[in-house]
């Protein structure tokens, strides 16, 4: 379509050298379902008469029943419920003579004043910068060209400022990179302007310690727990950028198995560097990764934003030692199995508990009998499976 309008204004220019012609109003700004009568007068002085005009809107011929014959050298064209402009940069109407040529044309700019913009929200990478994104108004930029601006102030003095950064994180954003004052608010507002209007969105109040986000966490690193075969454990660096800031963490971690798109997350990680997931699949790779939330810093009360997710880290958990085809336990077998497993421990408890003490008991140990446990399943397969040889 714009070939054929640049096309069309090259030829209108040799035209209009054989034929001048003026077409009324020029490019005029319309709503959506207003009405539209423009004139097209040539020279007096050429051989074109009103009835050897015709128009066209878009490309397509306007039926002769809109024409109207205002005198010997024009001819004006009625236009009833126009629709919003099918492009940004305007809806082509053209006059024509009556062998196609054209001898001039107007844009016509169709559509709906701004919606003001909603949803502003904010965050600050380890409080050097500012980047804030929005929501745009519904149709306010369907069909007329829209620009935004993004402005701030300090809430109690200062001028406005107008950000300059815009498109950083996504089409309706701005990035603020430097000069900003901590432990005072700011009024943060958007304007969205376009030929029909000017619409400004509410305006939001924030302090930047108050909307900190950081670096994923680093150093992550994914290792089996001995020869359990259903644990893997996570570890990591708190980020480095905040180190000199007081600031308490929370951390989340997810992981999926290999061939799943599907993430599970672990909330209750608190401020702990390190975690076991347990609960796997043995002989299973799983990719993990962990977010960090940096909140209360320096006091501040609001609930902190996440960080991106680290880079995947992958590792797998061990093969378990069972020889194949042995059926897993049916649902009413399982209080039985636990309480043997019981028993089991206690008893291995009671052979190497004096090196340990009651007060010792720990997850650790439990670690400790479950690899015992495996390991003498393993000698215990491989001799059936000598004697079955």
């Amino acid at each position: 379509m714009m070939k054929v309008f640049l096309l069309g204004l090259a030829l209108l220019r040799v035209d209009s050298l054989m034929y001048p012609a003026v077409i009324s109003p020029q490019d005029p700004t319309l709503l959506i379902g207003s009405s539209l009568t423009a004139s097209c007068s040539v020279d007096a002085g050429s051989s074109l008469r009103a009835e050897d005009l015709y128009w066209t809107l878009n490309g397509r011929r306007l039926p002769a029943e809109t024409y109207e014959v205002l005198n010997a050298t024009t001819l004006s064209v009625t236009i009833s419920s126009l629709n919003g402009s099918q492009q940004q940069s305007g809806d082509n109407l053209v006059c024509h003579s009556r062998d196609g040529g054209i001898l001039a044309g107007s844009c016509l700019y169709i559509g709906l004043p701004p919606e003001k913009p909603t949803n502003i929200s904010c965050w600050s990478k380890n409080m050097k910068d500012l980047t804030c994104k929005w929501a745009p108004g519904t149709e306010g930029e369907t069909y007329l060209h829209t620009n935004y601006t993004l402005k701030y102030k300090l809430r109690w003095y200062g001028r406005d400022n107008t950000c300059q950064q815009y498109h950083t994180a996504g089409p309706y954003s701005c990035h603020i990179p430097k000069d900003l004052a901590l432990f005072t608010p700011y009024e943060i507002w958007v304007e969205a302007s376009n030929r029909l209007g000017v619409a400004v969105s509410e305006v939001v109040m924030l302090d930047i310690v108050d909307v900190v986000t950081t670096d994923p966490p680093s150093n992550v690193h994914v290792s089996r727990v001995g020869d359990l075969e259903d644990q893997l454990s996570v570890r990591w660096s708190a980020p480095p950028a905040l180190k000199d800031f007081l600031f308490q963490a929370k951390y989340q971690i997810q992981y999926r198995v290999e061939d799943s798109s599907e993430w599970k997350v672990v909330d209750n990680v608190g401020n702990q560097t390190s975690c076991r997931l347990a609960g796997l699949r043995p002989g299973t790779v799983y990719f993990v990764q962990v977010r960090c939330n940096p909140f209360g810093i320096y006091g501040s009360k609001k609930a902190g934003i996440w960080s991106d997710w680290s880079n995947p880290t992958a590792a797998s958990t061990p093969r378990n030692g069972r020889a194949t085809g042995v059926c897993e336990p049916k649902n009413g077998e399982h209080n039985n199995t636990l309480r043997r497993e019981l028993k089991q421990f206690f008893g291995w408890m009671r052979k190497h508990g004096s090196s340990y003490g009651c007060a010792n008991l720990s997850i650790k140990m439990y670690d400790q009998w479950r690899v015992s446990l495996q390991k003498s399943h393993k000698t215990r397969n491989q001799v059936l499976s000598g004697d079955k040889s």
